[in-house]
Protein backbone atom coordinates (compact mmCIF):
# COMPACT_ATOMS: atom_id res chain seq x y z
CA UNK A 1 0.00 0.00 0.00
CA UNK A 2 1.57 3.23 -1.26
CA UNK A 3 2.03 5.91 1.42
CA UNK A 4 -0.50 9.39 0.91
CA UNK A 5 -0.51 12.55 2.34
CA UNK A 6 -3.66 15.14 2.95
CA UNK A 7 -2.53 18.37 2.25
CA UNK A 8 -4.55 22.00 2.19
CA UNK A 9 -4.03 25.75 0.66
CA UNK A 10 -4.07 28.22 3.13
CA UNK A 11 -2.05 30.82 1.54
CA UNK A 12 -3.24 33.14 -1.07
CA UNK A 13 -1.05 32.88 -4.51
CA UNK A 14 -1.60 36.45 -4.53
CA UNK A 15 1.61 38.46 -5.22
CA UNK A 16 3.61 35.48 -5.25
CA UNK A 17 6.06 34.68 -8.00
CA UNK A 18 5.22 32.91 -10.39
CA UNK A 19 7.09 29.60 -10.01
CA UNK A 20 5.22 29.27 -6.59
CA UNK A 21 2.14 29.42 -8.36
CA UNK A 22 2.88 26.98 -10.31
CA UNK A 23 4.23 24.44 -7.62
CA UNK A 24 0.44 25.20 -6.26
CA UNK A 25 -0.76 23.95 -9.66
CA UNK A 26 1.45 20.87 -9.71
CA UNK A 27 0.06 20.48 -6.59
CA UNK A 28 -3.34 19.97 -7.27
CA UNK A 29 -4.60 23.43 -5.19
CA UNK A 30 -5.05 26.84 -6.95
CA UNK A 31 -8.04 28.10 -4.32
CA UNK A 32 -7.94 29.06 -0.67
CA UNK A 33 -8.66 26.20 1.28
CA UNK A 34 -8.85 23.68 -1.28
CA UNK A 35 -7.73 19.69 -0.44
CA UNK A 36 -5.85 17.51 -2.54
CA UNK A 37 -4.33 13.68 -1.56
CA UNK A 38 -1.28 12.88 -3.39
CA UNK A 39 1.41 10.10 -3.40
CA UNK A 40 4.41 10.65 -0.37
CA UNK A 41 7.14 11.21 -2.62
CA UNK A 42 10.40 12.89 -2.01
CA UNK A 43 9.36 14.77 -5.23
CA UNK A 44 6.07 16.16 -3.92
CA UNK A 45 7.77 16.73 -0.18
CA UNK A 46 10.13 18.44 -2.24
CA UNK A 47 7.59 21.16 -3.72
CA UNK A 48 5.76 20.80 -0.23
CA UNK A 49 8.69 22.24 1.50
CA UNK A 50 9.12 24.94 -1.09
CA UNK A 51 5.98 26.69 -0.79
CA UNK A 52 5.20 25.61 2.88
CA UNK A 53 4.00 29.24 3.90
CA UNK A 54 1.25 27.97 1.71
CA UNK A 55 0.27 24.79 2.60
CA UNK A 56 -0.55 22.54 5.63
CA UNK A 57 -0.19 18.83 6.36
CA UNK A 58 -3.53 17.85 7.35
CA UNK A 59 -2.83 13.97 7.80
CA UNK A 60 -0.67 11.52 6.86
CA UNK A 61 -1.76 7.91 5.06
CA UNK A 62 -0.23 4.51 5.60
Amino acid sequence: MAKTIVIKQVGSPIRRPAKQRATLIGLGLNKMHRVSELEDTPSVRGMINSISHMVEIIEEKG
